[in-house]
């Protein structure tokens, strides 16, 4: 996120005033949505369309196995949907209007597993994840539809699970950017052990905001919880661009001073 600080000559009668001119990167953060199991991108354009008005550029998809590939929901597997956010990554960050250096993942469920391994292969700034689903590391080539029939899922989801004998919470573990880990109150899909988990497993990252929204089912049915999980999402990455914005502006101006110092020193 690359602050420019330019020098500029400013006109005033017959002579010059010096001015400097602090302005934003031309390149805009990054947000990638992850949708989950059985939802589509459709579920992230209305909050995709909030947080483009805080100025990023935003992108959702749809993974294989829904809506276009609906074809493929009983065979499309973790690594496979692992590839699709893959490839959506890396088409998004070498856009000319994103700075690749501050890209935020979004992701539901599903898409917040997927975003977890996604950490640890290319480089995010920011993990904005919506009860996280966990799934066991056995059968990782198994079409994703198979997992939900192993009769042990929901006593794993409810247990504690250290960090390091799971594959998304290693990935969470390795994590160094900042979190925001939501729960739903009345989540009967993804039980609070799950953000426990998860939360424990992120004690490497820069910083861990942790909420539970009342009155929310997995799903997120009711408007009420939607908006104030959409109200949540822009605040939290809202303050993240803005705090990093301002500490890159602010290491631009104390280079600037220390420059004019060292000048000043240095002069006849």
């Amino acid at each position: 996120m690359e602050i420019r600080l330019d020098q500029v000559d400013i006109r005033v009668d017959d002579e010059v005033v010096r001015g400097t001119v602090l302005s934003p990167p031309p390149a805009l953060p990054g947000v990638l949505f992850v949708h989950g199991w059985g939802g589509s991108q459709d579920h992230d354009l209305g909050r995709a369309r909030r947080i483009a008005g805080i100025g990023c550029v935003c992108l959702t998809f749809d993974l294989r196995g829904h809506e276009q590939t609906a074809a493929q929901w009983e065979t499309v597997s973790r690594p496979q949907n692992l590839a699709d956010l893959l490839a959506a990554y890396d088409w998004f960050a070498a856009r000319p209007d994103v700075d690749a250096s501050a890209i935020a993942v979004v992701g539901i469920s599903y898409g917040g597993y997927l975003a977890a391994l996604l950490s640890e292969l290319r480089p995010v700034r920011w993990l904005a994840l919506r009860s996280p689903a966990l799934y066991k590391d056995e059968g990782w080539e198994l079409p994703k539809r198979q997992l939900h029939a192993d009769p042990d899922l929901h006593a794993f989801r409810r247990r504690p699970v250290s960090w390091e004998l799971n594959r998304a919470l290693r990935a969470s573990h390795g994590f160094p950017g900042d979190v925001l880990l939501v729960e739903a109150e009345h989540d009967q899909t993804v039980p609070h052990q799950v953000g426990e988990n998860y939360a424990a497993a992120f004690s490497n990252a820069r910083s861990l905001t942790r909420r539970r929204i009342q009155g929310a089912d997995h799903a997120f049915s009711g408007k009420p919880e939607q908006l104030a999980y959409t109200d949540l999402l822009a605040g939290w990455l809202g303050e993240m661009v803005r705090t990093a914005r301002e500490h890159e502006a602010a290491q631009k101006v104390a280079e600037r001073k220390q420059a004019r110092r060292s000048g000043a020193r240095n002069g006849p």
